[in-house]
């Protein structure tokens, strides 16, 4: 009696859905365009045999059993899709689900849902739908097919996850025939989409192992550290060519190779626009000795140092004609980047030590970004790929501070759809108490004074932290660091597990002593390699540069290094504005262009080890 009731009842639905899909129809039949009435008369398949409209389907549906109906609901949402009427696949999809329990059929649901939630631009609902049919695939093993990779991949470009957009993309490619013209087309997308991706970047992907990752990863590799010398990456490539004969990517490593660089400008004199008077001398100063260092008494370039604080924009072209300046770095204070910029008779390549406010970069002008924001977007990022599911933010009130924090939020809150807790705190003695607070230790300190009154006997107690937290991401000054991180040790109950904690460059001070860095043992934070013992770092120089100037400041130490990339940078400028792929390994970070005109940079992570500083691995 109970199986006749479920059939008539699963009858009624199929019904009730074709009924109500027919209504859709009829209601939004005025809307149809031509195009989308005419694959409806006549659907075609591959083998040219006449497919069935998606009304027609309906009507086959309601006269089918039960068991066949979902079936032909599910290729009547196919079908609306292919009519551009995404509401009725949507909502005939969702009519579908509740009709049947065979996994294929749920998991077919799941990606028309996503397709035509991607297709409505509803990129966040799609990534749910592609999600259920993962954990349908994962559950009942079966295999996603060429369609899913190339859906997500095209879903998470929309979101902004070049990572996770790459990642699926090499996945699809996996399933195109070896040797064929389609491979060949999309070999050159992907490494299109490759070329632009950051040093922290690339490393995500090679730890989420698509297939073939090797062989892009090593050219990569090759065209980031020789792509602005021709003849010496050509040789690599052929190396390459040797390692992997039947990489799909041979196509791309043959273009490269007949690619031509434009024949480098000679660059003869360089002006330099710094700050070398007033408030701001002691930055212009070290931004001065950092190219001095670079420059290495260069026979062949002659350097010309120009004070901004006391120069006429207006007359500055006059000024370059008389040098005869070929290229120009600097300036470096936010304003004069501007007023230069306003300047239009000033047509010289030109690298800006600042970025400037709102104004779109001519051709021939680059700026080099020491966003503090960006760190907070890598830091993200990286440590969400780590399994970590329920962080907090603590981060000081000012607003270099809040801007990384509140970045690091937003791009956590993006890949994970978590968004972590935020709290600030603020300098003194009020700290304690903030952070007891977000911990709920004075909730806990509050309860136990409770029961010892009302027990009204001793009583052995220890506070306990909530236990939903599993990381923590701090941002505040060193000093700020050296008070909080201890707070956080004390106030973390011993029954509970160590919460590792992570940190921005700003948590990190070259100047500390040994006996100071006790405290933050086990910290992890981003740096520029100037400021980490690293394989990336120039120590001789570093060296040289403490013994020289001992009490020079952190930010002090970042400038100098900015100002000593800068000079090796106007000799790749040419190439980088040509090839996204061309990098530079500078004490800043690994920097790249990207499409505004702009060089971000790519970080390294340290730790705090007992008495020392070291880099650890962590993308």
């Amino acid at each position: 009696m109970s199986g006749t009731k479920n059939f008539q009842s699963a009858k009624l639905l199929v019904i009730t859905a074709i009924s109500v899909c027919f209504l859709l129809s009829c209601s939004t039949s005025k809307k149809v365009t031509k195009q989308a009435q005419t694959k409806e008369i006549a659907v075609k398949d591959i083998s040219g045999q006449q497919q069935l409209s998606a009304e027609q389907l309906l009507n086959k549906a309601e006269n089918s059993t039960v068991s066949d109906a979902p079936k032909l609901l599910i290729q009547a949402s196919q079908q609306f899709i292919e009519q551009n009427s995404y509401s009725k696949a949507l909502w005939l999809a969702n009519q579908a689900l509740p009709l049947t329990t065979q996994v294929q059929q749920r998991y077919q649901i799941a990606m028309i849902k996503a397709q035509v939630l991607h297709l409505m631009n509803e990129p966040s609902l799609a990534i749910k739908e592609l999600k259920q049919a993962k954990a349908i695939s994962a559950n009942n093993k079966l295999s996603h097919q060429k369609k899913y990779f190339q859906l997500l991949a095209d879903v998470q470009t929309i979101r902004g996850l070049a990572i996770a957009s790459i990642e699926a993309r090499l996945h699809a490619f996996s399933f195109i025939e070896h040797g064929s013209e389609e491979q060949n087309d999309q070999s050159v997308i992907i490494w299109k989409e490759l070329e632009v991706l950051s040093q922290w970047q690339i490393q995500q992907l090679i730890k989420r192992a698509p297939p073939r990752i090797k062989g892009w990863q090593q050219l990569l590799s090759f065209a980031h550290r020789f792509g602005f010398q021709q003849t010496t990456f050509n040789r690599y490539l052929t190396q390459w060519q040797r390692s992997f004969p039947d990489h799909p990517a041979n196509l791309v490593v043959e273009q490269l190779k007949v690619t031509t660089l434009a024949e480098d400008s000679l660059i003869t004199n360089i002006a330099v626009i710094l700050p070398l008077s007033g408030k701001q001398q002691a930055a212009g100063q070290s931004a001065q000795q950092g190219v001095l260092a670079a420059y290495n008494n260069n026979l062949k370039q002659k350097l010309h140092f120009i004070d901004s604080q006391s120069l006429d924009m207006s007359t500055l072209h006059v000024k370059f004609e008389e040098l005869e300046i070929d290229h120009v770095i600097g300036p470096l204070l936010k304003p004069k980047v501007q007023e230069y910029l306003s300047q239009n008779t000033l047509t010289l390549p030109t690298l800006l030590l600042n970025l400037p406010n709102k104004t779109q970069l001519a051709t021939h002008q680059i700026a080099l970004s020491m966003r503090p924001e960006d760190q907070g977007v890598q830091a993200a990022t990286t440590l969400s790929q780590r399994s970590y599911k329920q962080p907090i933010i603590f981060s000081h009130r000012d607003n270099v501070s809040k801007r990384i924090a509140q970045t690091f939020s937003k791009q956590w809150l993006k890949i994970t759809g978590n968004k972590p807790g935020l709290f600030y705190f603020e300098s003194g003695a009020a700290m304690q108490k903030q952070l007891k607070d977000s911990f709920d230790v004075s909730t806990s300190e509050n309860r136990i004074q409770d029961l010892k009154r009302r027990i009204k006997q001793t009583i052995k107690t220890e506070t306990r932290n909530r236990r939903d937290i599993d990381m923590i991401y701090l941002v505040g000054s060193t000093k700020a660091t050296r008070l909080l991180k201890p707070y956080i040790d004390v106030n973390t109950s011993q029954f509970a597990e160590i919460i590792p904690i992570y940190a921005s460059s700003r948590s990190h001070s070259d100047n500390s002593d040994k006996s100071d860095s006790r405290d933050l043992t086990g910290l992890v934070f981003t740096e520029m390699p100037w400021l980490l013992p690293s394989k990336q770092q120039n120590s001789q120089l570093k060296q040289l540069n403490k013994s020289l100037w001992p009490e020079k400041s952190d930010g002090l130490q970042r400038i100098f290094a900015m100002g000593f990339d800068s000079l090796s940078l106007i000799e790749k400028q040419q190439a980088m504005q040509q090839h996204p792929y061309v990098r530079h390994y500078g004490q800043t970070g690994v920097l790249k262009l990207n499409a505004d005109n702009i060089l971000t940079r790519s970080l390294l992570w340290g730790s705090y080890q007992k008495d020392q500083v070291i880099e650890v691995a962590m993308d």
